[in-house]
C-alpha cells in the first residue's frame, strides 16, 4: 500500500556538511536550507501531509542541474524536481528528505522554427508564456491542464486538459528532450523531425515518469496553426446522463471537436459565484469548435441538433476572443471555485478515464456513491476523450471526512478499472496512486517497470517513492 493521506513520513539522515558548503560556495543564494523557502517546495495542490526536501537548489542551467545531481549521486541524497508546484497527487513531496531542484528560473524560449511548427524551450517555461511569445505568429501550443504549469512538469506528468480531444497530450506534442540521469549525465532524445523508428523511444519513455527516470532540462515541442475560426458555446441539461450522451453521441459520429468539458450541477454553482458567471445552474457542457468558418457553422449545428434530441437548452455563444477567453478561464479556475465550496477546507483531487462507450455509466455509477456521502463533491472534465474529475472537499482532521474520501476514490478507480479504464487519465500517480499500479497493469508489467528503475537510477534517488509501488524500486 502507498502511504495513507495520514500516514507518518520516513526518516532520514541530514545533509553532510562538506555537501552543503560544496553548493553554498557554488550557487551562494541559489541554494537555500531556509525554512519557508523549504515548506514552500514540500506541498503542492494535493491534501497529502507536507513533506519539505532538506534544502532547494534554483537552476539556471542544465548543467548547472548535472553537476548538482552528480554531487547528490556521490553522496546519496535523494533529488526532487520541482516546476510550479501545480501537481495533485504529491509529486513533489521530499518524503525521502534530499534536496529539490528547482526550474523555474529555467525559463527561455531558445529557438522557435515556425516554418516546421516547433519550438524549444527549457522546463521552467510556462505554457501561457510559450503561447504569448507566438503571438503574431499564427501558431498556438494547446497543451492546456489549467493551471499555467511548465512544460518540464507538464512532460513529467504526461499532462492534458481541455483540448486533448482534438490536439492530444504532452505525450503527443513533445518531439525531443534534454535530460539529465541520476548520475548526471547529460542525454537528449528524440529530435526535431516529425517520425523516426531509430531505437527505442526514449522520449516517450521519460514522459510521464515524474521525475524518477531523468530530470528534463530542455523540451522541443510541436505548434500549431490558429484556426481561422474558432467559436465557444455552453449548454445546459436537466441530469447529467443527458449530458454525456450528447458528447458520447457527437464523438461516435466523429464531430472533429477541439473541446468537450462536463461540469456538474454543484460546479456550475460555485463558478458562478468565484468567477461572477450567470450560467444555469444544472449540468452543463462547454464547447469550442475550430476550423474554417463554414466547417464551424456546421459543426455546431450538428451538435446543436444532437444537444436538442437530449433535452439541452438553448446554446448560449461566445465568439468573440475576449468571451471565449472569459469562459474558458471559469472553466479553468472551476478547481479553486470549488474549493470555496467548503471554506477551510482542503481538496483531494482525483480523476480516471474509461473508454468513451463506458463513459455515462461510470459518471451515473460514481453520481450513486456521492449522493451515499455528506462531504462535497464536485465533478467536472474532459469527457470528449472519457476524463472526469472529482473535487472531494474535506477537513483533513476529520477522520469521518478522510475515510469518505478514500472510499469514494477508491470506488472511482475500481469502476475505472473494470470498464478498461484507467486510474488516472491526466493527474498521474505520484504517491497518491501507486496502490492501484499492481490493479491496472498487473506483477509482471511492474515488474518490467522496477528494471527500468533500477536500469536508470539503481540507488533510487530520482523522486523516490513516486509511481511504482512499495517494492525493489520504488
Amino acid at each position: 500500500m502507498s502511504p495513507s493521506l495520514n500516514s507518518p513520513l520516513p526518516k532520514h539522515p541530514p545533509l553532510a556538511e562538506d555537501l552543503v558548503a560544496t553548493l553554498k560556495d557554488h550557487f551562494g543564494s541559489r541554494f537555500s536550507q531556509g525554512e519557508s523557502i523549504r515548506m514552500q517546495h514540500g506541498r503542492d495542490e494535493s491534501v497529502h501531509e507536507a513533506a519539505p526536501p532538506d534544502a532547494v537548489f534554483f537552476a539556471r542551467s542544465t548543467q548547472e542541474v548535472a553537476d548538482v545531481v552528480r554531487l547528490c549521486h556521490r553522496q546519496q541524497v535523494p533529488i526532487i524536481p520541482y516546476g510550479v508546484g501545480s501537481s495533485v497527487e504529491g509529486h513533489v513531496l521530499a518524503i525521502h528528505g534530499g534536496i529539490t531542484i528547482d526550474l523555474a528560473g529555467m525559463n527561455r524560449i531558445l529557438a522557435t522554427h515556425n516554418e516546421d511548427l516547433d519550438a524549444t524551450v527549457e522546463a521552467g517555461v510556462t505554457r501561457l508564456q510559450l503561447n504569448a511569445s507566438l503571438k503574431g505568429s499564427g501558431l498556438f501550443f494547446p497543451i492546456d491542464p489549467g493551471a499555467d504549469a511548465s512544460l518540464g512538469g507538464m512532460a513529467a506528468t504526461r499532462a492534458s486538459g481541455t483540448n486533448a480531444v482534438r490536439y492530444g497530450t504532452m505525450r503527443d506534442n513533445v518531439l525531443g528532450m534534454t535530460v539529465v540521469l541520476a548520475d548526471g549525465k547529460i542525454i537528449k532524445t528524440g529530435g526535431r523531425a516529425r517520425k523516426s523508428s531509430a531505437g527505442y523511444d526514449l522520449t516517450r519513455l521519460l514522459i510521464g515518469s515524474e521525475g524518477t527516470l531523468g530530470i528534463i532540462t530542455e523540451l522541443t515541442v510541436k505548434l500549431h496553426p490558429i484556426p481561422e475560426a474558432m467559436s465557444a458555446a455552453v449548454c445546459a441539461f436537466p441530469d447529467v446522463e443527458a449530458a454525456v450522451d450528447t458528447v458520447i453521441q457527437t464523438i461516435q459520429l466523429g464531430v472533429p471537436m477541439a473541446r468537450i468539458e462536463l461540469l456538474d450541477a454543484l460546479t456550475i454553482s460555485a463558478v458562478n459565484r468565484h468567477s461572477h458567471t450567470t450560467l444555469r445552474e444544472l449540468p452543463t457542457l462547454f464547447f469550442e469548435f475550430h476550423g474554417s468558418p463554414a466547417a464551424v457553422s456546421e459543426q455546431a449545428q450538428i451538435v446543436q441538433g444532437i444537444a436538442g434530441g437530449f433535452g439541452g437548452q438553448e446554446f448560449a455563444w461566445a465568439t468573440h476572443n475576449e468571451d471565449r477567453s472569459r469562459l474558458w478561464q471559469a472553466r479553468h479556475d472551476a478547481y479553486f471555485a470549488c474549493l470555496q465550496l467548503k471554506p477551510g477546507c482542503r481538496a483531494l483531487p482525483t480523476d480516471v478515464c474509461v473508454p468513451i462507450s463506458r463513459l455515462a455509466e461510470c459518471i451515473q455509477a460514481t453520481n450513486e456513491d456521492i449522493s451515499l456521502v455528506s462531504i462535497p463533491i464536485a465533478l467536472f472534465g474532459h469527457v470528449g476523450d472519457g476524463n472526469f474529475h472529482l473535487v472531494v472537499l474535506v477537513d483533513p482532521t476529520s477522520a469521518a471526512d478522510m475515510h469518505a474520501a478514500e472510499w469514494i476514490n477508491e470506488r472511482l478507480v475500481e469502476r475505472a478499472l473494470a470498464m478498461s479504464g484507467t486510474c488516472t487519465g491526466e493527474h498521474g500517480i505520484g504517491i497518491g496512486k501507486t496502490r492501484f499500479m499492481v490493479r491496472e497493469h498487473g506483477a509482471e508489467a511492474i515488474a518490467v517497470m522496477r528494471a527500468i528503475k533500477t536500469a536508470l537510477d539503481p540507488t533510487n534517488l530520482l523522486n523516490p517513492g513516486k509511481v511504482l509501488p512499495p517494492g525493489t524500486a520504488s
